[in-house]
């Protein structure tokens, strides 16, 4: 009988500590902001807290890039405490949709199928769209979209350069998209497409790490690429209706300029990983 009253009151205590740490309310000081931390120069992994990297959640590794820095701005103007969560890029909208973390800032564009489903920040970097090819590639020379027909070309999953900019190549030969931005250099790099499709700040962070690969930007021309101001806006994402979390985060973006988005991703670019 001792044996079965020592067993039920051990019981009850082992429920009464899980119900507590259940009810265990969230920590209101922590500003959880996911990426994908292999995204340079917007965001990586790397190995050590230089040059002011945050801890990734959950791993010994860290996170920096641009859109760290921003995060870190953020924080810091509401007095919290960063956390960075890595996630796949199609994991990042349903996690800030579900709650799971409080802000998405992760070089995603402010598209109207987004919107549907998260809200914005105003801008926080603009991004405009190009092609990186080889340096002895027979596209090398090309000064339009319709100098680029009939390229072997990718782009990465889930992005406007994916689904919009690549069909506008006249007979494109379009390969299945590639998981991350450095796998999407990697088939540049190996020769397993003649080209690849990005933002201004992901190819000028390539051409600093591949030399071989030359930068094409046809904005502002005839031959550019045909893509929405809000495609190539990039904002900061958070649950639907949480107003004043949107306010915080546009209060820090109100006191910046463009200069001082070029620069800070001038820094990112000076300091990303020689590979990824």
């Amino acid at each position: 009988m001792t044996r079965k009253i020592i067993a039920l009151v051990l019981a009850m205590v082992m429920c009464l500590g899980l119900a507590a740490c259940g009810s265990e309310p969230e920590n209101d000081n922590v500003l959880r902001v996911a990426m994908e931390c292999a995204y340079a120069p917007y965001n990586w992994t790397q190995n050590d807290d230089s040059n002011g990297a945050v801890p990734i959640a959950g791993t010994n590794s860290f996170a920096y890039g641009y859109d760290v820095m921003m995060a870190k701005l953020i924080a810091e103007s509401m007095g919290k405490e960063l956390e960075i969560v890595k996630l796949d890029w199609d994991a990042l909208v349903p996690a800030v949709d579900s709650g799971d973390v409080d802000l998405v800032i992760a070089g995603q564009s402010i598209t109207a199928e987004r919107l549907e489903v998260v809200d914005f920040s105003d801008p926080y970097f603009y991004a405009s769209i190009v092609t990186l090819t080889k340096a002895d590639s027979a596209y090398a020379s090309a000064t339009s979209v319709a100098d680029l027909a009939g390229a072997v070309c990718t782009s990465q999953l889930g992005t406007i350069w994916y689904d919009i900019c690549l069909p506008q190549i006249p007979d494109a030969d379009i390969q299945n998209a590639q998981e991350t931005a450095p796998a999407m250099l990697v088939a540049l790099d190996s020769g397993a497409v003649d080209l690849v499709v990005t933002d201004m700040p992901t190819a000028m962070a390539a051409t600093a790490v591949y030399s071989d690969m030359i930068l094409l930007d046809f904005t502002g021309t005839e031959g550019e690429f045909e893509v929405s101001e809000e495609e190539i806006n990039l904002g900061i994402s958070m649950k639907k209706g949480n107003t004043e979390l949107l306010e915080a985060v546009n209060g820090v973006l109100a006191t910046m300029t463009v200069e001082d988005y070029e620069a800070m991703m001038q820094e990112a670019i000076a300091v990303q990983p020689l590979s990824e």
